[in-house]
């Protein structure tokens, strides 16, 4: 069918509909309400005090100068309650904050500590939820007095296997939000930190002076911590942990097992000594305004570094502490180093440059220090923790006092914290900075497979070429998109914007994912064009894996399905009925509507690469079996996004796939061979079920099986005959046998 001719004028309710859907979705950014409030006030509307705190009938208001909310038993002050990401920064794994909600009472002990919310990708598909919510309640009694005094190493810290960063992440935000709010109403009889006796100190950078590695160590410009097999052996024995001492590490107790080491090499002497001209050029060009960075130089049988940076992007082992901060690296804030430059400089297995954000609170005049995490393995999967301390202070050679007019203003007793809704910001802007490389190759494949829809006729040609193109593209799809970005679309995403719009909405939260936002993106636009095949028949990576299992069957002669045209057109209908109570369960209960999501098996099959429980892999097992015999039986027949693609795809503007009239009538071979039985028996392409794979299309100009294109063919042929016979007879009347249709004819 022409494109011009392709626009349905019947459809015009439908269209302005999904215009006006387009642009709502469009307009959404001016919807978003304004987040001046703190995050305690969203959540003491859903968590009553009574759940908080035992006893308690109520909350008093939020305060005026700092976020946080007296917690009643009538008329009687039991304690404060809080938002741990109202105070520290809690950005987890995913990009966003984990939200921990406290009660501290006026003596400085927390009366209780509930996970409220969170988006970690490991508790939501992995490590049961039970767990971390356990660990964070396990906080209630903590002495925040004792914290302060020890600057928040009073009290062990419990690792969860598999989610040590997570962990980390809650323990740090719950004692330094605790502290921070202990310290300004003065709980427990702490107090406002005083502001240090003489001039403010600022980095002398006009010193520029080259010396060599001993000079520095002197100074002690760079600082050092030194763990041997003996001193780790030892602290694990006295951790009480029986699992750890019963396993200690082998070696003589002399051997070293880590050497640590750290300098601020933004500072320029260091910098310059340490690194050489050149490279601290860089590091310049690297640090933005307001950034430090420190070095830091790891030999010995354990590493500081580790490997899980390199599926998460955290480095877990290590973090740097400066007073009620925390900064946690990841790996756009982290450069290897080949050697250093300075005379005299030790060999080092690992030197790692570290960038440290300028909102991150740090004043590199102030004495830090980076806490190194040491495991231990103590079963198949569990592993016990152990931290160790490097501090360090820089030398006052390096300080220059400021002048009073160029001092900043004492530090009031809650730093101000940047504005929620600009925090997110800031954040999704990182995260896509960070992702440029990925983002470029899903702009690619869209590209790409944009290409080949507009210039279908062309692309499918070539039968073996397509083929072979169209399992590329799948095996792309799968391995970048769904293993390695995990970028699988699901039902859930769906939920969680109807949920948005309902309570909010905002472009953060969406924001944080690059690819699967622009994945969604391009599914609306193609919802347009070429309805829900687009995506489910090109970009879907658990449609991926069963396109391509299928294949493999194929290839070793598995037999396959058809099932009969009545009984495959009654089981359509299940996945809408999935999906509609799926969507009345999310009205009532998103977290209900979460867990009957799992339906879906895409976090058992591609998020976490069948890592998970038997029961979940049986079931994707089974999915992909029965796709073996019925190829795309997942699809076909049970996936709620799909069929809530599929709805708005009845809307598309145009219909692209050619057909020819004799095509159901009489001819069947396309219905015959459509992989996912989308064509009925009449001819018509069913588009609730057309999984775009133009595979019809191959076919529709094939001069082997096509009956139209072979009769098409005979006609130009018999025709082409009878023009030579036609001019072999003139040529003999005229008597010129040497023409071309004599030739031909002969």
């Amino acid at each position: 069918m022409a494109l011009g001719s392709a626009i349905r004028p019947g459809r015009k309710t439908l269209l302005f509909f999904l215009a006006t859907l387009l642009a709502g979705l469009l307009a959404l950014t001016s919807m978003a309400r304004a987040n001046d409030a703190p995050v305690l006030e969203t959540f003491i509307a859903k968590v009553p005090a009574g759940e908080l705190v035992e006893g308690a009938t109520a909350y008093g208001e939020i305060r005026d100068d700092i976020p946080v909310a007296p917690v009643l038993r009538g008329s009687e002050l039991l304690g404060y309650a809080f938002i741990t990401s109202d105070f520290v920064g809690t950005t987890g794994y995913s990009g966003k904050p984990i939200h921990v909600m406290v009660a501290i009472a006026p003596d400085g002990r927390l009366l209780s500590a509930e996970l409220v919310k969170h988006s970690e990708p490991i508790v939501l598909v992995g490590i049961p939820e039970r767990k971390i919510k356990a660990l964070t309640e396990s906080y209630s009694g903590l002495d925040v007095v004792a914290e302060a005094a020890a600057e928040g190493a009073a009290h062990d810290l419990e690792i969860i296997s598999g989610a040590t960063v997570t962990v980390m992440i809650i323990d740090d935000s719950v004692v330094r939000s605790s502290i921070k709010v202990a310290r300004a109403l003065g709980l427990g009889g702490l107090a406002p930190e005083a502001a240090p006796a003489g001039p403010r100190m600022a980095v002398d950078m006009n010193a520029q002076e080259v010396v060599d590695w001993q000079s520095l160590a002197d100074v002690g410009a760079v600082r050092r911590l030194t763990i041997d097999v003996g001193q780790l052996n030892a602290a694990f024995e006295a951790s009480g942990d029986e699992r750890a001492a019963a396993r200690p590490e082998p070696g003589a107790p002399e051997e070293i097992y880590i050497d640590l080491q750290a300098a601020l090499v933004s500072v320029p002497t260091i910098g310059r000594s340490l690194l050489g001209d050149a490279e601290y050029r860089n590091l310049l060009d690297w640090l933005e305004e307001g950034e430090q960075a420190i070095l830091l130089m790891g030999r010995g049988k354990y590493s500081f570094k580790g490997s899980g940076y390199v599926r998460g992007g955290i480095f877990d082992r290590i973090q740097l502490i400066q007073g009620d901060i925390s900064v946690r690296f990841r790996d756009r804030q982290h450069r290897r180093l080949g050697e250093l430059a300075a005379e005299g400089a030790p060999s080092f297995k690992e030197i790692d440059l570290f960038k440290i954000p300028a909102d991150s609170g740090f004043d590199p005049t102030k004495p830090w220090r980076i806490q190194l995490l040491v495991q231990r393995p103590v079963g198949p999967v569990a592993k016990a923790f152990i931290t160790f301390d490097l501090g360090y202070r820089l030398p006052e050679r390096y300080l220059v006092p400021l002048a009073p007019s160029e001092a900043e203003p004492a530090a009031a007793a809650i730093p101000p914290q940047p504005e929620e809704g600009e925090a997110r910001a800031q954040l999704w802007k990182r995260i896509w900075l960070s992702k440029k490389v990925e983002i470029g190759v899903l702009l690619t494949m869209l590209t790409v497979l944009t290409g080949v829809f507009f210039f279908q006729k062309q692309v499918t040609r070539n039968e073996r070429a397509f083929f072979w193109f169209r399992m590329g593209f799948l095996t792309v799809t799968l391995v970048f998109l769904g293993w390695w970005q995990n970028a699988q679309l699901s039902v859930v995403n769906l939920m969680a914007l109807g949920a948005s719009l309902r309570e909010g909405f905002t472009w953060d939260a969406f924001l944080m994912d690059p690819l699967v936002f622009i994945l969604w993106t391009s599914v609306a636009a193609a919802l347009l064009f070429w309805g829900r095949g687009a995506f489910c028949g090109w970009l879907c990576p658990f449609g991926a894996l069963q396109e391509l299992t299928n294949r493999i069957a194929r290839y070793f002669k598995v037999p396959q399905w058809t099932l009969p045209w009545g009984l495959h057109e009654r089981l359509w209908p299940i996945k809408y009925m999935i999906f509609l109570g799926l969507f009345a369960v999310s009205l009532a209960s998103m977290p209900m509507a979460e867990q009957y999501a799992e339906v879906e098996p895409f976090k058992t099959a591609i998020i976490l690469k069948f890592a998970r429980a038997w029961p979940f892999v049986l079931y994707v097992v089974l999915l992909l079996v029965a796709g073996l015999f019925i190829e795309r039986f997942y699809c076909r027949y049970l996936c709620p996004l799909g069929a809530a693609l599929a709805i708005p795809g009845r809307m598309r503007m145009f219909d692209w796939l050619k057909r020819y009239r004799e095509c159901g009538n009489p001819c069947q071979i396309c219905a015959n061979e459509c992989f996912v039985q989308a064509i009925h028996p009449t001819g018509e392409i069913n588009p609730n079920e057309c999984l775009s794979c133009l595979h019809c299309q191959v076919r529709y100009q094939d001069s082997r099986k096509c009956p139209v294109v072979i009769r098409k063919l005979k006609r130009r042929e018999q025709a082409a005959r009878s023009t030579a016979r036609s001019g072999a007879m003139l040529d003999r009347l005229t008597g010129h046998p040497n023409s071309l249709a004599a030739k031909k004819e002969s």
